[in-house]
């Protein structure tokens, strides 16, 4: 590279990038505390991604990004898409069948297992003992924060959704790490949550419209799409230039770290000494991926 400078700054602000769209999807589990009672998950699912795309949409006919529209039916972006609307529904469903604490660790927990293993099989991307030690202490961290409240029911349909939910979230996140090699991140995101809202638009058709226009509805409905889609995809996708598959996964567990802090400071929520050492291991491990030093010449974090 004739830029050696950038090379040493340019990985530790991918991290910071993933963090960020992490930490604004730990927001996710607080709004949809904001909505209505009887709400549909599967519906705010689906208007989160349709609100995103449209987001998203606006701001790549703005900036002239948008490209060729027939490149939006490639196949890896179709597959990203994919793999978007299936880790939404396999999450959903896992927790719906074995509880929040089950779904949320199984999850969230083997998606950066999946990410090391996808990225080295499919990219040749060796992780390295630091990413390990960070994932090992992150994962054990959520498996505390998610058992803190005790509340634990087993189901093997629901361990093999939250399975699903990880691997596809990894499966996503390699799929977007090869087209960043080749397009712009604004025209591969915005391509990816349109065509993944479009998979779950069915789940709109059967909606409860007068749930649906309630005030504390849209309002939520409007901060899952903008914040957290449109936003956060945005962050994500520039951080993940420059950072490996593996690394970008194992940072997003910020998220459940973030989702616990805000329940006890916006909910109300208690904070036990388990769930407390679970956030401090999580925060550990994030702590290693961002403050490893100087990267060298041609390696990636």
């Amino acid at each position: 590279m004739s830029h050696p400078v950038t090379q040493h700054k340019t990985p530790l602000s991918g991290h910071w990038f993933i963090i960020g769209a992490a930490l604004l999807w730990g927001t996710t589990g607080t709004s949809q505390a904001f909505a209505p009672q009887g709400y549909d998950p599967m519906v705010i699912g689906a208007l989160r991604l349709l609100i995103g795309g449209i987001a998203l949409l606006l701001l790549v006919i703005k900036s002239g990004e948008i490209g060729d529209i027939r490149d939006w039916f490639s196949l890896p972006i179709l597959m990203a898409a994919i793999f978007t609307a299936s880790y939404q529904l396999c999450f959903f469903a896992a927790v719906a069948k074995t509880g929040v604490a089950v779904g949320t660790i199984v999850g969230i927990g083997s998606a950066p297992i999946a990410g090391g293993l996808l990225g080295l099989i499919f990219r040749g991307e060796k992780p390295g003992r630091r990413w390990l030690l960070a994932t090992l202490l992150a994962i054990i961290g959520c498996t505390l924060l998610s058992f803190s409240g005790g509340d634990i029911a087993i189901d093997p349909v629901g361990i093999f959704l939250a399975l699903g939910a990880g691997v596809s979230y990894a499966a996503y996140t390699l799929m977007i790490k090869g087209l960043l090699e080749k397009q712009s991140p604004n025209a591969i995101m915005t391509a990816v949550v349109c065509i993944g809202a479009l998979l779950l638009s069915p789940f709109l058709f059967n909606a409860d419209v007068n749930w649906l226009l309630q005030p504390r509805t849209i309002g939520v409905a409007l901060h899952l799409g903008i914040a957290t889609m449109a936003l956060s995809y945005w962050l994500f996708a520039r951080g993940l230039k420059t950072i490996q598959v593996g690394t970008a996964v194992t940072l997003s567990l910020a998220e459940p770290m973030t989702a616990a802090t805000l329940g006890i400071l916006v909910l109300g929520e208690q904070l036990n000494p388990q769930a407390f050492f679970g956030i401090s291991l999580i925060f550990a491990g994030l702590l290693i991926l961002v403050t490893k030093g100087r990267t060298p010449a041609g390696a990636t974090a």
